[in-house]
């Protein structure tokens, strides 16, 4: 992977002094024809850059408060906040955001472990924090990746994955603050593993392998032993999602498909192997689960046409509550360690993340944290609304219908210009998070947003997200063309005026959008996107390419190495004819800074305007405030200049 990143940077220096190309470099940003921006863009565009978000990442011991990450300056660190609503004290200050954060449970060693990569490069190395005395050191070896920690209950020693083993596989490893003296690995076979919950009494783990966005399994391992053990012998594919004990270690309570076409939350009997179904009354996706210190009560989240629900369970009664809270996102639940109050993070279109604890005892919510907004008007803020619009085939007799968010500008004229978003994944859902750039293209552009959850979209049943696996790719792209079809008849809509814009696989979908509708497009924004299925599938991370082969084909197989290679952007790159904007992390190890290089090249031979940005420090996104507001600014230049028609 060094290898191409480096091939790259090459190809984009010794390309400085020739062509008509104008290049140049601003900091760590490598330019090409991205005009200066002017101070007008920069200044419309700061407050909403300006504002914040917090998420919740553990609970301190002995009523210390709780960690929250959050962003003061270039990066997201870890900050303390002693009570609701206190101030926030940042206790980490990397150049790179901090990613995972885990307390030990032990209160006696006052240390925290947290993972951190560089540049991008999700190379995670694990780091042991004494928020006592601000020391710190990295345990891990600073060369393999190694995330996913995993605390005992006693907190003497830890869980985690690592690919020291061939760079590939991820294998499961125990160690204790002693760092990599004290490392050993417990599992190594093969594929993509990850520790998840110790037993209650610590003397088994409960670890699940990742094959593919459609099936998963969990496995316990004795650490006596190190034998492995199935938690049930599935003869069929089973998608698994969260997975806890059981307090009394006789079950575990695990969410699954395996029964219904959405993931429900279940029981399994591990003597028996009888599953329970908790949640039959709830038909969508169940995502978080978590169970009290006590082991009396067990709270989860649904995700309801892409939103959040909050439900209490009693473990004794298996009666359910839910709890009342806004249209929101909620995520990150954790248990203050007395068992008395529930964290969590909730995020609403309208509002920034930010922390919340819930009492279980009076109910009550209390706010932790108070998110700045850049001193913008949250009430000029827009919500999204629900729309479906039929697509082109059909589900028992009738039109097949897509999902998507659509947000509709308050302070301009209608027909308002479109900018279709496309979310990666592409077995993720698109969400209705809080998003200032959303808000900054419908209250200061004019632009109507639509954000489509298209065929192979998580949200929706297994079945959904499996229509676009293998030979039925280009069936997503055909969801787009639908789209633009709805948008043509809507009155209040410019269908002269639209374009797309997507991260990841949602820079495919840009990509293949621009190929078979750019005579409907105005201008496209390929973000990190895949532009040839076959190379991309070549040069992704070695520990990712066989999850990949599972969603999108083998490319070693021939006959869908020819379809691949067919259905890919690049071979018919002479059919965009439009303006584009391509934007690359050179470290990116998912989707390598040559898928972007490639389409440039093949995009311009067509005598089209291309703009590309090549940041030297960021991977699979933008992590580093002064990177993500030059490309943003570079965007709302592009899209001026490209989807409004002003010089």
């Amino acid at each position: 992977m060094k290898i191409i990143q480096i091939s790259v940077l090459i190809i984009f220096l010794a390309a400085m002094s020739t062509g008509d190309v104008h290049r140049h470099r601003k900091d760590n940003l490598l330019l090409e024809n991205i005009p200066e921006i002017p101070v007008s863009v920069a200044s419309r565009l700061q407050p909403y850059q300006n504002v914040r978000a917090a998420s919740f990442r553990d609970w301190l011991p002995q009523d210390a408060g709780i960690l929250i990450r959050t962003r003061f300056g270039e990066s997201a660190q870890i900050h303390v906040v002693e009570s609701p609503g206190g101030m926030r004290r940042q206790i980490t200050f990397f150049d790179e955001p901090v990613g995972e954060c885990k307390v030990c449970p032990d209160p006696k060693k006052a240390v925290l472990l947290l993972t951190k990569d560089t540049g991008g490069n999700e190379v995670d190395q694990i780091y042991e924090y004494n928020y006592a005395t601000g020391a710190y050191r990295m345990l891990s070896d600073g060369e393999t990746k190694n995330n996913a920690v995993v605390w005992s209950r006693k907190g003497d020693i830890f869980a985690f994955r690592s690919d020291e083993r061939n760079r590939r596989d991820y294998d499961i490893y125990l160690g204790d603050l002693r760092g990599r003296k004290s490392f050993r690995c417990i599992l190594k076979e093969g594929g993509y593993w990850y520790p998840v919950e110790f037993s209650p009494d610590d003397r088994k783990l409960l670890v699940k392998k990742y094959v593919s966005s459609d099936e998963s399994y969990y496995y316990i391992i004795d650490l006596k032993n190190q034998k492995t053990t199935p938690i049930y012998h599935d003869t069929s594919k089973i998608s698994y999602g969260t997975a806890r004990w059981s307090p009394d270690m006789k079950g575990v309570y695990v969410v699954s498909d395996k029964f219904s076409d959405f993931k429900q939350l279940l029981y399994l009997d591990l003597q028996t192997g009888n599953f329970e179904i908790l949640t039959k009354q709830i038909t969508w996706d169940i995502g978080e689960v978590k169970i009290s210190p006590a082991g009396t009560e067990l709270v989860f989240t649904s995700n309801e046409n892409g939103f959040s629900r909050l439900y209490i369970m009693d473990i004794k009664t298996r009666s359910l509550s839910r709890v009342s809270l806004p249209d929101a996102q909620i995520y990150n639940l954790a248990f203050k360690p007395d068992g008395n109050e529930l964290a969590i993070t909730l995020n609403r279109p309208t509002q920034p993340g930010d922390v919340y604890t819930l009492n279980l005892r009076t109910k009550k919510f209390m706010r932790w944290t108070y998110s700045e907004i850049g001193g913008l008007d949250t009430l000029s803020f827009v919500p999204p609304r629900l729309i479906h619009y039929e697509t082109f085939d059909s589900i028992q007799g009738k039109p097949r219908s897509i999902p998507a968010y659509y947000y509709e500008p308050r302070k301009f004229k209608p027909p308002y210009p479109v900018l279709i978003e496309c979310h990666g994944g592409p077995a993720v859902q698109e969400k209705p998070y809080f998003s200032y750039l959303f808000q900054f293209f419908l209250n200061d552009m004019g632009i109507a947003v639509i954000a489509p959850n298209i065929r192979g979209s998580t949200g929706y049943g297994r079945e959904y997200m499996l229509l676009d696996n293998g030979y039925n790719r280009e069936n997503s792209v055909k969801d787009i063309g639908a789209l633009l079809d709805w948008i043509k008849k809507q009155p209040q809509l410019n269908s002269r005026r639209v374009a797309i814009g997507g991260s990841s696989y949602g820079g495919y979908m840009a990509l293949a959008a621009m190929v078979h509708y750019g005579d409907r497009l105005a201008c496209g924004i390929d973000m990190l996107g895949i532009s040839n299925f076959v190379t991309f599938l070549q040069n992704t991370g070695k520990y990712r390419q066989d999850l990949r082969r599972e969603e999108y084909g083998d490319e070693r197989d021939p006959a869908m190495r020819e379809f691949l290679t067919r259905i890919s952007p690049l071979t018919s790159a002479d059919l965009i004819k439009k303006p584009m904007f391509i934007v690359q992390g050179l470290n990116d190890p998912r989707v390598p800074a040559s898928e972007a290089e490639q389409i440039v090249k093949a995009v311009r031979k067509n005598n089209v305007e291309v703009w590309y940005l090549l940041a030297e420090d960021e991977g699979h996104g933008f992590g580093k405030k002064s990177n993500r507001n030059f490309f943003q600014q570079a965007m709302v230049l592009f899209l001026e200049k490209y989807l409004l028609g002003k010089k």
